[in-house]
């Protein structure tokens, strides 16, 4: 059954998508009906008129570098238009492709355009949450992160890229590649490589890392497997910098040698208490409990002879 020309402008002038075609100078040709009701002009003022005006230079720069598709195959493109229509102004994405003449180049274009405004209020309150989640996730003291089975980061907080200082727009890594060869470092991957193998959660570990500028930093980390349909599809965890602490850690170790070491004190929680109990004898009993472990016989006949030079 042949269509006629009347039931082709049926089809057109009945779409609730804009339909237009317009000529290489930018001018339209043809408006359909939901095209002038959007913009609340009549067909008579739209047709010959300027098609796609756009008043802001950033907007104006895309759309004139995504439409130079239309001059080399496909020959199509799609573009974003905010317009001004009478519900105020509405994100309008057009689907453009050329219509060819017979030696092969454009002669005109036609474009279908729906507005997808509820669209692009739902992914700016999306943005607007996920802002919010970041500020919250920002303010604690663990930073989190998300990486694949095969160990390539996904999800990187952005103070965990501060810390090991990543490049910005530098491609996605493993964070395999930010371990020194600390011995510690092998512990914590085959814990991770056992949860992943097991899909259940391993025990927190420490890790060394090492940045872009060849500093070290310490981090405690706690992570779990997530798991789908029985297989583990990612780890999601969390990093907290010890790096700090791990250094206040090392001074004490090596401060309890040193106690040991000279003193005799087998702890430091006896040192602590030793030295406690030699201050009620002044400054020059104090330093002799750390310098000599006969200071009790000294300490004792310091005090007696203060003692008997009161008396007299």
């Amino acid at each position: 059954m042949d269509t006629t020309d009347a039931e082709y402008r049926d089809l057109i002038e009945n779409q609730q998508d804009l339909i237009v075609r317009f000529n290489l100078e930018g001018r339209l040709l043809f408006v359909n009906k939901a095209y002038c009701e959007t913009v609340a002009k009549p067909r008579e003022e739209l047709v010959n008129s300027i098609f796609m005006p756009v008043t802001e230079e950033r907007y104006s720069d895309v759309i004139a570098t995504q439409m130079t598709k239309l001059f080399r195959p496909p020959y199509a493109c799609i573009v974003e238009q905010w317009l001004q229509t009478k519900k105020g102004m509405r994100c309008i994405s057009w689907s453009a492709k050329s219509v060819l003449g017979d030696d092969k180049t454009v002669v005109s274009i036609v474009a279908i355009g729906r507005d997808i405004t509820p669209l692009k209020n739902e992914q700016k309150a999306i943005r607007k949450r996920d802002g919010e989640l970041m500020l919250v996730l920002e303010s604690g003291s663990q930073m989190y992160y998300t990486h694949t089975t095969d160990h390539l980061m996904v999800f990187v907080s952005p103070r965990i890229r501060d810390l090991l200082g990543c490049r910005p727009g530098e491609g996605k890594r493993t964070w395999t590649d930010y371990l020194t060869d600390h011995p510690m470092n092998a512990s914590g991957l085959e814990r991770t490589i056992r949860a992943i193998a097991s899909g259940r959660r391993e025990p927190p570990y420490r890790l060394e890392m090492a940045t872009h500028d060849g500093r070290k930093c310490w981090v405690d980390v706690n992570e779990i497997p997530v798991v789908k349909n029985g297989k583990t599809v990612a780890i999601a965890g969390s990093l907290m910098d010890v790096t700090d602490r791990m250094a206040v850690e090392e001074g004490r170790a090596e401060a309890e040698f040193l106690i040991k070491d000279v003193s005799g004190v087998q702890t430091v929680s006896e040192y602590r208490a030793r030295v406690a109990g030699r201050q009620a004898k002044g400054p020059r009993g104090y330093f002799r409990s750390i310098l000599s472990k006969s200071s009790d016989e000294d300490d004792d006949e310091d005090i007696s002879a203060a003692s008997q030079e009161n008396l007299k």
